[in-house]
């Protein structure tokens, strides 16, 4: 089963910048639509972004559009998140989370699936704390 692992996060300043990474262990990571999500206390876990397997496809939720960055670099079994102008109210668990999975198949296209909703997603890392505050 996928294991996913986020690091990167921490206490910033307003207006401050983060990037978070996601990884797994044994690779495999490229199989996968990545996403992204936050919850903050006594708020729903909210989806911001997701990137296909290949990255041909991004989204992200609205109030992140031009501050946030979504990427990946499959030679290094890597996915990143990076956050600019960050909020006080983004003070949140930053969660990394993996699904629709993708086997390669000969004469076939891959999916450039992407969605911020949760239940597509099958694998969840534990989470890293991102604090804004001043």
């Amino acid at each position: 089963q996928l294991q996913l692992v986020e690091s990167g996060g921490g206490s910033v300043q307003p207006g401050g910048s983060l990037r978070l990474s996601c990884t797994t262990s044994r690779f495999g990571l490229d199989f996968y639509t990545i996403g992204w999500f936050r919850q903050a206390p006594g708020k729903e876990r909210e989806g911001i972004s997701c990137i296909s397997s290949r990255g041909e496809n991004t989204d992200y939720v609205d109030s992140v559009k031009g501050r946030f960055t979504i990427s990946r670099d499959n030679d290094k079994n890597m996915a990143y998140l990076q956050m600019n102008g960050l909020k006080p109210d983004e003070t949140a668990t930053y969660y990394c989370a993996a699904g629709n999975r993708q086997i390669p198949i000969r004469g076939t296209s891959v999916s450039t699936f992407c969605s911020l909703g949760e239940l597509s997603y099958d694998y969840w890392g534990q989470g890293t704390q991102v604090t804004v505050s001043s």
